[in-house]
């Protein structure tokens, strides 16, 4: 990946709506008090489309709609979002109410309607208010331009205080390419996806069946390795969408600029993951952690995930506490088994635990690097040469405060 990072660039100004052929709207229509709820993507032209969901047995009726459109052609041209309900577990009318979302869609753009995408998030439970959702879904201008992209990311928030964005550019058979992404996500966040949307497009021509194997493989990188709670939603899921309107020669697996394009996917995904990681309910520190030297990346990933899971974990880094206890130990209930005399552990550049055994080190210094809003926390086997990486936040007093008034 390093060798064609140099071909990539991030991009100022980001927007979903960045790639060409690629417009966004939202805007308040009531199902929140006041912040902006009912958001809209949409391509000039259908875009090959891929997904990816919540392992969550339990899921939402917009998901069963998507996924639904999907198997039909591989393509979406729009996709409409609410938040501020769930519209998940609440039996068939959940279901003919995401239809209808979908239908209303796609009459109001003159596209069939299995070219629409749809998307909810917010409180599980409740009917959705479809009176005050239909006169939003008429009342939605489609924009190229920041504001609706804006409007757009802040219309699928619920308990975030930030919107999240990013984009990328590259060059396809040197032909300029955009990926851009924004996503929701701030509790009941953990591997396996969690209470989070994400969404992806790019101007790239891509075959279907390779944007699936892409996204996947990005995911499994970077939305999978973030948690805040360890709770899995009904309603996640990242949807990507690739229109092709950067006239580049399609992209497969075989293509010459194939891992190019790999690589800007996965950092799209890694920003917006780790921006979700950042905002975590009542957070205060982001929480990296890094190891390596495993037998595989796949353990590798899942010691990370266990560590910057573990509740113990998360309250010593807000309580500046340099307890290596706890990651040691959350590392040895990964399931991954390893040598514990061989581990070497890291708090920032701070050394605390050589082949298994405590050293000498400044637990002042140590504290004071924990005041710090990102924290750095390695952990380096002698198994292999697998490597994997992992993204959390501490865990606060807010978060309690926050969860215990959720619906209320």
């Amino acid at each position: 990946m390093q060798a064609t990072k140099a071909a990539i660039h991030k991009i100022t100004g980001i927007n979903i709506a960045t790639p060409k052929g690629f417009y966004a709207s939202g805007l308040h229509c009531g199902v929140k008090h006041k912040k902006l709820d009912l958001g809209l993507l949409y391509s000039l032209i259908p875009a090959a489309a891929a997904g990816v969901y919540t392992t969550n047995q339990v899921q939402a009726a917009p998901l069963k709609v998507t996924q639904d459109s999907l198997s039909q052609e591989g393509k979406l041209q729009a996709v409409i979002v609410n938040s501020g309900n769930a519209n998940a577990c609440t039996g068939k009318r959940g279901l003919i109410d995401a239809k209808a979302m979908q239908l209303q869609t796609a009459e109001k753009l003159g596209i069939p309607s299995h070219y629409v995408g749809v998307a909810s998030t917010g409180v599980i439970g409740e009917h959705m208010p479809m009176d005050k959702i239909s006169s939003g879904i008429q009342k939605l201008v489609l924009d190229s331009e920041l504001k609706g992209s804006i409007d757009f990311s802040q219309a699928i928030l619920t308990t975030d205080t930030v919107s999240k964005n990013t984009a990328y550019s590259l060059k396809i058979n040197d032909k300029d390419i955009t990926i851009a992404g924004t996503a929701k996500g701030s509790g009941m966040i953990h591997p396996n996806m969690a209470t989070m949307l994400g969404f992806i497009t790019t101007d790239a021509a891509v075959n279907k069946d390779a944007l699936h194997e892409a996204l996947s493989y990005a995911v499994e990188r970077t939305f999978n390795c973030i948690t805040v709670d360890g709770d899995t939603s009904t309603n996640d899921m990242v949807l990507m969408l690739a229109n092709g309107m950067g006239e580049n020669e399609e992209l497969n697996k075989n293509h010459p600029e194939w891992e190019l394009f790999l690589d800007a996917l996965v950092l799209v995904c890694e920003d917006l993951g780790k921006l979700i990681a950042k905002d975590g309910e009542g957070a205060s520190k982001l929480i990296e952690v890094n190891v390596l030297g495993a037998k595989t990346e796949k353990e590798a990933r899942i010691i990370a995930k266990t560590v910057v899971g573990s509740p113990l974990v998360k309250t010593a880094v807000f309580g500046c506490d340099a307890n290596w206890g706890r990651i040691i130990a959350a590392a040895g209930y990964s399931g991954v088994s390893f040598n514990p005399d061989a581990v070497k552990i890291l708090i920032g550049d701070s050394e605390v635990v050589i082949d298994g055994e405590p050293v000498s080190f400044s637990e002042e210094e140590v504290r004071n690097y924990l005041k710090g809003h990102e924290i750095h926390i390695t952990v380096i086997l002698a198994e292999g040469i697998g490597n994997g990486r992992a993204w959390g936040c501490d865990l606060t007093y807010d978060y309690v405060q926050i969860n215990a008034s959720y619906r209320t």
